[in-house]
């Protein structure tokens, strides 16, 4: 038999945290996190991570692990997240991914394998050095030659993963947009509910710019200032992050404070519109729209109980146990 696994994703600022907790506590779940930046320490606002209040009792991994100053990737992802599944299954808990970084999530649900490419080094610190040379769009044109799916797919400013798909087509002379979709046909180990919380564009975009404007009277200002006195450079993955960036080119006199909210607004409601036409190509995925559950977390937590007892994930008696 299938081990069960829960997956709760949606673009950001959608509402996953509130929801993921009480779905943990539902089903009798603990909580890996699938968000490439709430595993950084001090990366707090920016990052919209939940609190250790806010969890309610629920365990969570994958947040607070690492400090800005190392690398976080999708290898690095799933291996963490395969050892902490293994874990909460020890326990007789149920595993929920939460979080919107989709190619995290399909890492570990259809055990996509990352160790066809050798590392080479050389050709790496090349596509660096032309990325600090000519920028990263540069970078990305280079990969919209030999690679548009993946071009189409991977921001500009990742650097990181722009470079890996180029080397894999050097590597191997496949696009890696093609290797990707082969392993995502790949059945999945587990026996698995993946749901998406979406919401009407005009409320998530407002829910977007309210989110940003409350980080900043938060402090993002100061916790990207105190980053910077850290050592944390722009060049760091970390540094890379919706938020994070732009407030250090404010900070760097590359532009007004104006001009930084104006392009991290854009750039926030851009992601999330990328983040969607992921999950719709993906496979097996249960749309939950916020609208038609008249916005009631009551009712939808109803909906995936009503789902994760029909997929056997969640059983019946258990299930009501946990509803009264």
């Amino acid at each position: 038999m299938k081990k069960p696994l829960i997956i709760l994703t949606g673009p950001t600022a959608v509402g996953k945290t509130s929801l993921s907790v009480r779905l943990a506590k539902m089903a009798g779940g603990e909580i890996i996190s699938a968000d490439s930046m709430q595993v950084y320490k001090g990366m707090d606002i920016g990052s919209a991570k939940i609190m250790p209040e806010e969890m309610q009792g629920v365990r969570h991994y994958l947040i607070d692990e690492l400090s800005p100053k190392e690398e976080f990737n999708v290898v690095k992802f799933q291996e963490y997240a395969k050892k902490y599944i293994e874990e909460i299954y020890a326990r007789g808990r149920v595993p929920i991914l939460t979080g919107g970084t989709g190619f995290y999530i399909q890492s570990v649900l259809y055990d996509i394998d990352f160790t066809e490419t050798e590392e080479n080094r050389e050709y790496r610190e090349y596509l660096e050095g032309l990325a600090k040379e000519k920028g990263p769009l540069f970078l990305h044109g280079e990969l919209q030659k030999v690679d548009p799916l993946a071009a189409e797919q991977i921001h500009a400013n990742n650097v990181k993963r722009v470079i890996r798909a180029l080397e894999y087509f050097r590597e191997t002379g496949e696009p890696i947009s093609k290797h990707n979709e082969e392993e995502r046909k790949k059945e999945s180990p587990y026996n698995f509910a993946y749901f998406v919380l979406n919401d009407r564009r005009d409320v998530l975009y407002d829910r977007i710019n309210k989110r940003i404007d409350m980080m900043l009277e938060a402090g993002l200002i100061e916790e990207v200032k105190r980053l910077k006195g850290e050592g944390c450079t722009r060049n760091m993955v970390s540094m890379q992050g919706l938020g994070y960036k732009e407030i250090l080119d404010y900070l760097d006199g590359r532009c007004t404070l104006e001009e930084a909210v104006y392009i991290l607004k854009r750039d926030t409601r851009h992601f999330a519109k990328r983040q969607l036409t992921w999950f719709k190509r993906e496979r097996d995925v249960i749309w939950v729209n916020k609208d038609e559950f008249s916005y009631s977390e009551e009712k939808i937590l109803a909906h995936m109980d009503e789902i994760l007892i029909q997929k056997g994930i969640l059983n019946e008696r258990r299930a009501e146990d946990d509803r009264v």
